[in-house]
């Protein structure tokens, strides 16, 4: 159980960036049905490049989804927390509907960041599945509150970070550390949060006015600096506890920033911005492990 859930997990973080380098190259329409490709399982050897793009990413997600249900058929024959991996299981079933509307639905921004936040909520799950079926322990209660409140600031700025990528305001606001060349730039946040719109448009249909990606770029450095006090403080709490995840958090905390910074002064090239998107995923996971051992009940057994 403990190996078939790392590796499930493991999986599931595999799918996550490679349906970000999918979104970010441009081919999240690559292929335009589902499930098929061009009504074909596999795309022509001279189709589109996007399209291979896509049909990989969605037989590595098809992947994920039979070991999901393989951990849980496992779970309930062996009376391992088989509620958790049900609902494990049900959330990846949402998952590859979301998956679906995403291409028939053609990326509407709060599907795609749906899909984004349905991943990452999969992930957390099964690194907590996992964590469970493990012996190993330090006593955190004590950091309870802050491994709470990092974890929650983090996936906020998750959510924040799919709103600008699947709004394409990754690059609204062009330099660092200003927003251009102002503290608080001319900003539409009506418009940029508006939720159910199409892909560039307001909720009138009209064209998404620039100031309204601004707004969204904007709100996402912003909370970056939440972000950063929040695991920061996590982690200098954790260093009396367990100084390899301090060190781990810091590290990862420092990475994500850094490949931020990296995006904007670059022009977001591919491969960084892609990088960006792991990083968010592995300081999720490193949170999960945190409050797993913060909340979890000094007298419980491994299963």
């Amino acid at each position: 159980m403990r190996t078939l859930a790392g590796i499930t997990a493991g999986l599931t973080f595999v799918v996550i960036v490679v349906g970000a380098y999918v979104r970010l190259s441009d081919a999240g329409l690559g292929c335009p049905d589902w499930p098929l490709c061009y009504g074909k399982p596999i795309p022509d050897a001279g189709e589109d490049v996007r399209a291979w793009k896509e049909m990989v990413h969605r037989y590595l997600a098809g992947g994920l989804g039979l070991l999901i249900f393989a951990l849980c058929l496992l779970a309930w024959r062996r009376r391992a927390s088989p509620w958790l991996a049900t609902a494990i299981a049900a959330l990846v079933v949402f998952q590859a509907t979301l998956g679906k509307w995403t291409v028939t639905m053609l990326l509407k921004p709060a599907i795609v960041v749906a899909h984004l936040a349905g991943g990452m909520t999969l992930l957390a799950l099964l690194v907590w599945y996992f964590l469970e079926r493990t012996s190993f322990h330090f006593p955190a209660r004590a950091l309870r509150l802050p491994a709470a409140a990092a974890l929650s600031a983090v996936g906020l700025q998750i959510l924040l970070g799919g709103w600008v990528s699947a709004n394409y305001a990754a690059l609204a606001c062009p330099d660092l550390p200003l927003c251009l060349g102002q503290a608080v730039p001319p900003m539409d946040f009506r418009n940029a949060f508006h939720v159910l719109r199409e892909l560039g448009r307001t909720g009138e249909g009209e064209l998404l006015p620039q100031d309204a990606l601004v707004a969204i770029q904007w709100s996402h450095r912003m909370f970056a600096l939440v972000v950063v006090a929040a695991v920061g403080f996590a982690a200098s709490r954790t260093w009396n506890v367990d100084r390899g995840m301090a060190a781990l958090l810091a590290g990862l905390l420092l990475l994500q920033f850094s490949l931020g910074v990296a995006n904007v002064a670059l022009n977001l090239p591919l491969a960084l911005a892609a990088a960006h998107n792991a990083g968010a995923a592995a300081l999720l996971a490193a949170l999960v492990v945190l409050n797993f051992f913060a909340f979890r009940d000094d007298s419980s057994t491994s299963r």
